[in-house]
């Protein structure tokens, strides 16, 4: 496959301010225990255009309420000066005192949905307190990037998922890491028949054979996955080049590659 004849968007992105970029991958890095490949800044992610990226899906993730406004601005600064390549995820948290106030900052700052990470933000997936995040989100259609999925906690697993599912049919979600991290197959059985459902594969290739990628993708379908790296975790020409050894059709790489995100967000 030649690489330049697609549409390529890395759907999966997390950017930092450069004075707490450092900072915040070792961070990820621990909880994880990685070693993140980038900076996890705005420029080092604007290099990987050469590597035939076209467009990022940015976001980050708060800690506490009081940072989402500062990160939701950083994020849509981020955007406006990224000349198009950049479409921004804001951030929300459960604890906050002012869900509307926050979310409707988000949309007057042009953010195109949000993204939410219950193991780093310790809330559980489908608790009393997020039933209020997805009926807001559902009622100005944002689409959701959530992290799903952990052996080691019970945050994100794939229970709680199709819960919230259950409730929030018209909800569009996309569960990071084909919607479950470390627990794949339980994740693609449990969920893969909700078709307002979608996955990314980010943070799954470096753990997956090729045949065990390809039953996965061909488990959701491939309508339902968007191609993403984690950025700045893993090496983006990798990522790249594990996707298109896959034995997929033509027409369901330039799904996965570009369509599938285009479809979500609304490019």
């Amino acid at each position: 496959m030649i690489l330049n004849k697609y549409t390529v968007i890395d759907a999966h992105c997390h950017i930092y301010p450069e004075k707490i970029a450092k900072l915040a991958v070792n961070g990820t890095d621990t909880f994880y225990g990685l070693n993140s490949v980038y900076s996890g800044t705005v420029s080092d992610l604007t290099d990987k255009i050469s590597l035939g990226i076209d467009k990022f899906v940015v976001h980050s993730v708060a800690t506490s309420p009081r940072q989402v406004s500062s990160i939701n601005h950083f994020i849509a600064k981020s955007v406006q000066d990224s000349g198009g390549r950049f479409f921004g995820l804001g951030t929300l948290h459960p604890e906050s005192e002012s869900i509307e106030k926050d979310i409707d900052e988000l949309v007057c700052l042009n953010l195109g949905g949000v993204k939410l990470h219950p193991d780093i933000q310790k809330f559980e997936l489908d608790c009393d307190k997020m039933m209020k995040i997805y009926s807001e989100c559902r009622k100005r259609s944002l689409p959701l990037l959530i992290h799903t999925g952990d052996y080691r906690y019970d945050f994100s697993n794939p229970d709680r998922m199709k819960r919230v599912l259950d409730k929030f049919p018209e909800l569009t979600v996309v569960g990071a890491h084909f919607g479950g991290w470390s627990v794949w197959d339980e994740a693609a059985n449990e969920l893969s028949s909700y078709g307002n459902f979608y996955v990314d594969t980010s943070s799954s290739f470096y753990a997956l054979s090729k045949e065990k990628a390809e039953d996965i993708i061909h488990k959701y379908g491939c309508g339902k996955v968007l191609f993403g790296t984690d950025y700045p975790m893993w090496n983006t020409k990798n990522e790249l080049d594990f996707l298109l050894s896959l034995d997929l059709e033509e027409s369901e790489l330039t799904a996965v590659l570009s369509e599938n995100a285009k479809k979500v967000y609304g490019f």
